[in-house]
């Protein structure tokens, strides 16, 4: 019988990837806990979060924490971009993009690291295929991802021993992440997108590892994705 995930506080949970995740860990028997502008599925543990705002956001890792009594897990499935030319985005949605992405991540992980360690818990972070692959009308996006993964793994170097860290790298799915984007921004109709109930059971899979071993880092994606390699 595979182990419970255990108490996994997950960024983003209330849709796309997020919201696959807190079924995958509430069906492996986990407790799933929930962080997020919007409320997600009904009797899951929540604390409405603007992940721009550091303090609110340490805050909210903080007290979701305590009413667990504890962390097992993190899981930052958070994410936003506007895409567009570097002169064409408005510097304050440019910024949030990184804000969101990067400091975000940094800030839910930072504020969990001591529960974390008093459970040998587990970090899994959300990169992108666009986090080692720049194109043109994504400097914000690549900019906030390529730092996840700086983030990540020198997180990981940080903390051997101590706690588990693994960088999901996904390409792109099938979930509301591309529905406000104009439609040169879209998804063609016939591209090939993952699953986001597929990805989350990668997570799962990460998150329940015995002691001692990790995943260090995961490239989930289509077999015909576009972005990858």
């Amino acid at each position: 019988m595979a182990a419970s995930p255990g108490k996994v506080l997950i960024t983003g949970g209330a849709s796309g990837l997020g919201a696959a995740t807190v079924k995958a860990v509430a069906d492996a028997g986990g407790t799933p806990l929930v962080l997020d502008r919007k409320p997600p599925v009904a009797g899951v543990p929540y604390m409405p979060v603007d992940l721009t705002d550091t303090a609110e956001t340490e805050r909210a890792v903080a007290e979701l924490a305590e009413q667990a009594g504890g962390l097992d897990a993190v899981f930052t499935a958070a994410g936003i971009d506007f895409p567009g030319k570097l002169t064409d985005v408005p510097t304050e949605d440019w910024e949030r993009v990184v804000k969101v992405n990067l400091f975000g991540t940094a800030a839910v992980v930072r504020a969990a690291l001591p529960y974390l360690e008093r459970s040998h818990g587990k970090v899994v972070t959300v990169a992108s295929t666009l986090g080692v692959k720049a194109v043109s009308d994504a400097t914000a996006y690549c900019a906030s991802k390529w730092g996840v993964v700086g983030f990540t793994r020198a997180l990981a170097a940080e903390t051997a021993g101590r706690i588990g860290v693994t960088m999901l790298v996904p390409g792109g799915m099938h979930t509301a992440f591309f529905d406000s984007r104009d439609e040169q921004y879209k998804p063609p109709a016939d591209a090939k997108l993952n699953n986001p109930e597929n990805v989350a059971q990668t997570v799962l899979f990460a998150l329940t590892q015995p002691a001692g071993c990790e995943v260090r880092e995961l490239v989930v994606a289509h077999s015909e994705e576009g972005s990858w390699p």
